[in-house]
């Protein structure tokens, strides 16, 4: 039910702000309309007096204009007046009398501003707009005074404002369910979403969740979502399976030392035991190197971390130095410089480890190598022992594989060595792989882009 009221609550929110966006634009739309239709009005009306106004001057100074003065329709009224504001001719509907204009009203027509005056004073309903046009001057001069009636044309104006004020409302209304049916429509498939995110949370069916059939946002959503699902799943069951394997792994070594210390309480005072000192040390070695491994992999695991340690390395004084804890690793000390960008400790240490591995497998002879291989630095480490089957090269990479178990086990081997190197080459976006070298044996092969 909660559910159900938040979502009708997200509908309501994206109607309400549909809506506002809506009546505001209509608003504006409508104020601008009116503001248009306004000035149309206003200026058509101007127009249509001054060029009245312009005939009956020319027709003055032509001596043609005849005591009635000729208007077309019945909405403009006429009177031609003296300096004196005196009647002189006038339209047939015209008072030929008494002028239009008031006398304080007369000096702002003569100086050019248009004037609205009430229609009542010369007998027409609504407002009157006042032009006038001149010719002559001093006692000759003469002033047409010409009335528009703006009544019908303000009346329109009238019918249009309700129209809007009318059709506005409804329009929104309308729009409005439109709107509450169509965003219920869209709100939909992000309902089953949530839906189908709340029964993998409950753990009430497969981590999946349904893709709409449209191919819109909602089902690239979807997939992205089923992407990112699978990848947790993903590293959820590696994260247990390296658990799992930790914990056996650490079980082992600790096994063997509460023996060893059991054994010990029962011994006589006269026990050589500096011998079991040494034996317990092995084991407490061992258990030290695999919490170390566990402890690189998991800083591996944080590539942000990672990231932030990075630095300008030079490989061939990085593997000059790493040879001198390796006397029988064959080794030339190479004439140019190789840098990459990277963690020095976490470098040496994938080489170590290759290292250690070769040396172990090998019959007689290591052989470590660095040259260049395009926009990339290669380093080769290569042995003589039985190598590894095609078959095997990649699963050797994975965290706690020993293709050997007793003998790796015996050897202090936590089948953690070739995963850190993995990792390391992966966090400095290199790659790492094993082939058969030149003659007989294992070549490993870490490719690592060069600094520029």
């Amino acid at each position: 039910m909660t559910n159900r009221r938040k979502e009708r609550s997200l509908r309501t929110r994206i109607v309400l702000l549909g809506v506002f966006g809506l009546a505001v634009g209509l608003a504006l739309g409508g104020i601008t309309l009116i503001t248009t239709l306004n000035f149309a009005i206003n200026r058509t009306a101007n127009a249509e007096a001054e060029k009245t106004a312009q005939a009956i001057v020319r027709l003055i100074e032509e001596e043609e204009l005849p005591d009635l003065v000729p208007v077309a329709g019945t909405e403009v009224r006429v009177q031609v007046v003296d300096a004196r504001l005196r009647v002189l001719k006038s339209s047939i509907d015209a008072d030929r009398l008494t002028p239009m204009l008031h006398a304080d009203e007369f000096p702002r027509v003569l100086a050019g501003e248009r004037l609205l005056i009430d229609g009542v004073r010369i007998g027409v309903d609504g407002p009157v707009l006042i032009v006038s046009a001149s010719t002559g001057a001093g006692d000759d001069q003469q002033v047409v005074l010409v009335a528009k009636s703006m009544g019908d044309l303000f009346q329109s104006a009238r019918y249009v404002r309700v129209a809007l004020l009318v059709a506005f409302p409804l329009l929104v209304l309308g729009l409005a369910l439109v709107g509450w049916r169509v965003v219920g429509v869209t709100l939909r498939p992000v309902e089953e979403l949530r839906r189908g995110a709340e029964e993998i949370t409950g753990g009430g069916r497969a981590g999946r969740l349904p893709v709409p059939a449209s191919r819109d946002e909602i089902h690239r959503l979807a997939l992205t979502l089923n992407d990112m699902l699978h990848r947790l799943d993903t590293a959820r069951a590696r994260q247990r399976a390296f658990v799992a394997d930790a914990a056996h792994e650490l079980r082992s070594p600790l096994a063997s030392m509460r023996v060893q210390l059991e054994v010990a309480q029962r011994l006589p005072d006269d026990t050589d035991w500096q011998a079991f000192i040494d034996d317990l040390m092995i084991d407490a070695d061992r258990l030290g190197r695999l919490v170390d491994d566990l402890l690189l992999l998991a800083r591996a695991d944080d590539s942000a971390e990672a990231a932030r340690r990075t630095a300008p390395v030079e490989l061939g004084e990085l593997l000059t130095d790493l040879t001198g804890r390796y006397p029988t690793v064959e080794f030339t000390v190479p004439s140019s410089q190789f840098w990459v960008d990277g963690d020095a400790d976490a470098l040496r240490r994938a080489v170590s480890n290759l290292l250690d591995n070769a040396g172990r497998h090998a019959r007689s002879t290591v052989a470590l190598a660095v040259t260049t291989e395009g926009t990339r630095h290669l380093i080769t480490v290569t042995d003589d022992g039985p190598g590894i089957p095609a078959a095997d090269r990649e699963r050797v990479f994975d965290r706690f594989t020993r293709l050997d178990d007793a003998r790796a086990s015996n050897d202090g081997g936590s089948g953690l060595g070739l995963a850190i190197v993995r990792e390391v080459v992966r966090l400095h976006h290199g790659a790492v792989t094993l082939t058969d070298a030149p003659r007989s044996g294992l070549r490993a092969e870490i490719r690592l882009p060069a600094l520029d």
